[in-house]
Formats: structure tokens, C-alpha cells, sequence
């Protein structure tokens, strides 16, 4: 019997990350991300041998991880895909799998590292500590909330940019 269950993003399959045990969860959209010829290969022939289960998260893990994410400003940076793998690896967790989530990209990570469900790289080294992020102008500086909705600023017209603030 198994009893680590991964839930992988597309650069697990990208990135030749092999499927060792039968346990390992992805959502819809994450299967739709991987492209190439070898790694939609590799995915469709684990759905075939039914070593990946394609499965959502429930709603309130959704709505768990909107509200985790805007704290830390992470909304700025993850897709649509990324933030509903993340739900599906807190559903997971609050079931009581040993969930272990397979990701280089660094957003997810911090998201990960924040919410304490363990998480591994596939050819990258994965980050040292927990960021959050903030829009800023960068003309004037001024800060703004994430749910600012323009890409200028309203004082100086300057760009807005997405800048990383370290815990």
C-alpha cells in the first residue's frame, strides 16, 4: 500500500518527474497546459493505465485558497489551473492524504510552503523562504491592492509592476 498521493502540476509531466505508485491527482485544466508531443505522451498514457486520477476540488477549498492567496498577494501570479490544483492538494489534505505536490513553479511553492502540505521540485531547487507581493508604481513607488484594477498608475501614470516582499 501507498501512502504519499502527489498531485502534480504540468511540469511534472514536462519534466520527465516518473509516476512510481498509482496515487498521483491533477485537475482538468493542468492536463490541457501540457503541450509536447512526449510529455501529452506520458500524461495519456498514465490516464490510460489509471496512474493519474483527474479530479476537482470541492468548492470551500476553493474559496480557502482565494482567501490564502489574497493575504500573501500570490493571486497576482498564479493562473486559473495552478490556483485549482492548489485547492484540490488542500481538499486532499483535509481528507487525510499524505499529499505531496510536484511543482517548479515558485508561486505555487510559496503558496505550498504557506499553507504547510510539502511540495518537491522537478528540475529546479524550489525556494528558500515565503514571499508575499504587492502592485507598485514605478514612477511614484505608491502601493496598491492587489484587486487594483488598472495597469497605470493614478497619480503619475507610470507602469504598474508586481514586487516581491519578503516575510
Amino acid at each position: 500500500m501507498y501512502d504519499l498521493y502527489y498531485v502534480l502540476d504540468a511540469s511534472a509531466f514536462i519534466n520527465g518527474f516518473e509516476l512510481q505508485n498509482p496515487n498521483n491527482f491533477t485537475v482538468s485544466e493542468i492536463t490541457e497546459e501540457v503541450k509536447d508531443l512526449k510529455s501529452r505522451l506520458v500524461l495519456n498514457q498514465a490516464i490510460e493505465e489509471e496512474r493519474i486520477i483527474i479530479r476537482e476540488p470541492e468548492i470551500e477549498f476553493v474559496q480557502e485558497l482565494d482567501g490564502i492567496i489574497a493575504d500573501s498577494g500570490d493571486d497576482l501570479r498564479l493562473s486559473g489551473p495552478d490556483k485549482k490544483l492548489l485547492a484540490l492538494a488542500l481538499d486532499l489534505a483535509d481528507s487525510g492524504y499524505n499529499v505531496k505536490v510536484m511543482t517548479d513553479d515558485y508561486s505555487m511553492q510559496n503558496v505550498l510552503k504557506i499553507i504547510g502540505i510539502p511540495y518537491g521540485s522537478i528540475i529546479t531547487e524550489g525556494i528558500k523562504g515565503v514571499y508575499n507581493w504587492t502592485k507598485t508604481c514605478e514612477g511614484c513607488k505608491k502601493d496598491y491592492p492587489a484587486d487594483y484594477p488598472f495597469d497605470d498608475c493614478e497619480i503619475c501614470g507610470s507602469k504598474i509592476f508586481k514586487r516581491r516582499i519578503k516575510n
